[in-house]
């Protein structure tokens, strides 16, 4: 297995690769500042430079588990992780950013980690509970959970809209897994995308111009790994979706928030089977 850590300009659908790997790892975030990423191998997180070299182990105590669920608040200072318990059970945690001891922020688990507020105060995720996965939300410091879509079946990948008024996610509430958008309280849920693939992981752009998103193949359920799958982007009010790339990924690709700072490329991860 060989990962290749890549950005993509969402203008011209050029290609760079920031680093290949014979290992697997997963789900770049990109700094708010722009100088680094952060992705997830073997259950730890790792940090590197924006123009390449080698990766830097984050220390982040205990945590040791740590799954492709995790990203930086906004103010640049606090890394964000879903971390598995013994039992697998995975949880969510706050640390500070150059590495320390996990805060843990959900009482209940699983719980998924997709998404912070532009202030930083909240935490967006996907929980599941009463045998149903929902989106929640909940104060970065931790307390009580709010849930935020009540509809039967998956509801996953949440994340803010940059001004904070909007939560885009998706759901298979139709059949097929599909974008939607709703107030960040929670209702006045619309669609945003209605067509044959199954579209996961929307992530807004910095700028608040585009969702960055993921597609498989309609045949295909659920959202696994090592499949040829593509990347898309759509207006953030809705529209006709663009096809950036094609590549052989999924699971690990763009599970979590990964634009550029300057809303004009976004990281993902690409993998390869051999040399």
């Amino acid at each position: 297995m060989y990962s290749s850590l890549e950005t993509i300009d969402i203008e011209t659908g050029e290609r760079d690769v920031v680093l290949t790997l014979p290992a697997h790892f997963e789900a770049p975030n990109w700094s708010p500042d722009g100088t680094y990423f952060l992705f997830n191998s073997g259950g730890r997180i790792f940090r590197l430079p924006v123009e390449g070299g080698e990766p830097e182990l984050v220390d982040a105590g205990f945590a040791v588990r740590a799954n492709n669920d995790h990203g930086i608040s906004p103010d640049g200072k606090t890394l964000i992780i879903s971390d598995g318990t013994e039992e697998g059970v995975s949880l969510i945690y706050t640390l500070p950013i150059e590495g320390g001891e996990p805060q843990r922020v959900t009482e209940h688990g699983p719980s998924y980690w997709h998404g912070v507020s532009p202030d930083g105060r909240t935490l967006v995720y996907t929980g599941l509970r009463n045998d149903d996965y929902d989106i929640y939300a909940i104060s970065a410091e931790g307390g009580e959970e709010t849930r935020l879509t009540t509809a039967p079946g998956l509801d996953d990948g949440p994340d803010y809209s940059p001004d904070g008024r909007y939560i885009y996610f998706n759901s298979v509430r139709t059949g097929t897994m599909q974008i939607y958008r709703m107030d960040a309280a929670g209702g006045n849920v619309e669609a945003l995308t209605s067509d044959p693939y199954n579209d996961w992981f929307p992530h807004p752009s910095p700028d608040g111009q585009w969702i960055a998103f993921l597609s498989y193949e309609p045949d295909v359920e659920g959202h696994p790994a090592n499949k040829d799958v593509m990347l898309r982007i759509i207006p953030a009010e809705g529209g006709e979706p663009r096809v950036l790339a094609h590549l052989f990924g999924g699971q690990g690709t763009i599970n979590v928030p990964s634009w550029a700072p300057d809303s004009k490329q976004f990281a993902f991860v690409s993998y390869r089977l051999e040399e």
